[in-house]
């Protein structure tokens, strides 16, 4: 599987309101959050989904949107501070060393990594971070891209998922992605 990262520029058309008629990100996300819900989003780009979060946890809940590139996490910033939403998600830049989000041992009650885990160079030490941050009963919904991600990648992606402690327990209909909903094992 190639580790590309998506250039940054090319997150200006993944919050475009026109993928919202394939991929819409509400109706993607609502079954399993909660308000006052803790929420780690690794890979937000721009917020395709962050704004739904934020506006899905409520006024007590928080978004956690990691990423590596600054200037995918300076955009997210500014479009959730125009929503009124800045109070709700903080960013925080991923380092080479892991996503960095140590100190949510437990405490995450959903996990959206979206057109994500082909682009972490070492998926074991990702899904073992995910696995420390989600709270009991919390759960992961990955989802890959079908054309960028073949059936036996996303089975490699599941392998190491279950390697860190996570079961499928379900696997959710999303347009042109393969997906798999976890849980603790």
């Amino acid at each position: 599987m190639a580790h590309r990262v998506c250039p940054w520029w090319l997150g200006y058309f993944l919050v475009s309101p026109l993928r919202r008629l394939l991929q819409d990100p509400r109706s993607i996300v609502a079954p399993y959050v909660k308000e006052g819900m803790t929420v780690l989003e690794p890979g937000p780009g721009m917020g395709f989904f962050s704004l739904d979060l934020a506006r899905l946890v409520g006024p007590n809940g928080h978004v956690i949107a990691v990423d590596v590139q600054p200037k995918m996490l300076a955009a997210l910033r500014r479009r959730a501070q125009r929503a009124g939403l800045g109070g709700r998600i903080e960013t925080r830049q991923a380092t080479g060393s892991g996503l960095g989000v140590g100190d949510l041992g437990g405490k995450a009650g959903f996990v959206l990594a979206f057109a994500l885990v082909h682009e972490v160079p070492d998926v074991r030490a990702f899904f073992a971070e995910v696995a420390a941050a989600l709270a009991p009963g919390g759960q992961v919904l990955v989802a890959e891209p079908s054309g960028h991600v073949t059936e036996g990648e996303f089975e490699a992606t599941l392998e190491a998922a279950r390697r860190a402690g996570l079961r499928v327990v379900g696997q959710p209909a999303i347009r042109r992605s393969r997906t798999a909903l976890l849980a603790r094992a």
